[in-house]
């Protein structure tokens, strides 16, 4: 398979004779269309960048393609917490609480990340048609967002798993230069070998944003974190930024109110708008088109 150039897009594979699992991604679409979309400072671009990436992946290793991925950040710092949804599809959307805060850089010169989260949670919920959907939370270890899914992975799941995630911005306007990230995952029966020269090649990367800054594609980054261990690519397939809002979908949500406080709104007599906060469309009900709603 070709890779396909300037376009986002997610490979799978699998190495070592099925012992191993691996996705990677480049996304720097799907985090320049949510900076536009929110508006958000260079820290929150990073933050939601990583959730983003890190959410489009694992929406990959749903099975259906009615499933439904939710990662949910809380936490104390001044960023307020993140939202991701992610189908099986490649299709992604999140928002950030306080987009707006700028945050500061670590002594290394990076954006702190993980001082503007904090302390908190993340929880990843899968909604996979059930009578009730999987949630499964555990606390922020750095806030870094890459350790914290590996930690989940690992405390949640049972599944080892290393990833890595990095969003590199334009120091000129904040906007997104590359984006993009990996998850290896070891299969269970995976030899003490497979395991060994995996950890091998991962100690020999330094971060994801320096493979992406080299422009490495998702390909390369998989051949490099799995040389030497018969890395077979599975599948190619686009991702995005998607939000699947709609005026209609935003109708029943008004009407999820119930139609005595619809009514009352309605009979203030002004413009009833509503905000996707996925993706900042503005669905705007002239009173007499939410009174329309509760007649139907």
């Amino acid at each position: 398979m070709m890779s396909k150039q300037g376009k986002d897009y997610i490979v799978r594979a699998t190495a070592a004779g099925l012992q191993l699992r691996a996705f990677a991604v480049t996304s720097a679409g799907i985090a320049e269309t949510a900076r536009k979309a929110h508006g958000t400072s260079p820290v929150a671009t990073a933050a939601l960048g990583r959730l983003l990436t890190g959410g489009v992946m694992m929406g990959k290793m749903l099975k259906n393609p009615r499933d439904v991925l939710t990662l949910q950040i809380r936490c104390n710092g001044p960023i307020g917490g993140l939202t991701v949804t992610a189908d099986a599809e490649g299709n992604v959307k999140g928002y950030v609480n306080n987009p707006v805060f700028e945050g500061f850089a670590r002594p290394d010169g990076k954006l702190d990340v993980g001082g503007a989260l904090g302390y908190g949670t993340l929880t990843v919920i899968k909604d996979m048609g059930l009578k009730e959907p999987f949630a499964g939370t555990t606390e922020l270890v750095t806030g870094e967002i890459a350790e914290d899914l590996t930690y989940y992975f690992a405390s949640s799941e049972q599944v080892p798993s290393s990833v890595g995630l990095g969003v590199l911005l334009n120091r000129e306007d904040g906007s997104v230069r590359c984006s993009g990230g990996f998850i290896l995952q070891v299969m269970p029966g995976a030899t003490d070998e497979t395991i060994d020269k995996l950890e091998k090649n991962l100690s020999g990367v330094k971060s994801v944003t320096d493979l992406l800054k080299d422009g490495k594609s998702p390909e390369d980054i998989l051949g490099i974190l799995l040389e030497g261990l018969e890395p077979r690519i599975e599948e190619i397939s686009d991702c995005s930024f998607r939000c699947d809002c709609s005026r209609r979908k935003i109708e029943k949500v008004l009407l999820s109110m119930g139609k005595k406080e619809l009514l009352s709104l309605a009979d203030e007599g002004e413009d009833i708008e509503v905000k996707c906060h996925f993706c900042e469309s503005r669905y705007v009900f002239t009173p007499d088109e939410a009174r329309g709603l509760i007649d139907v």
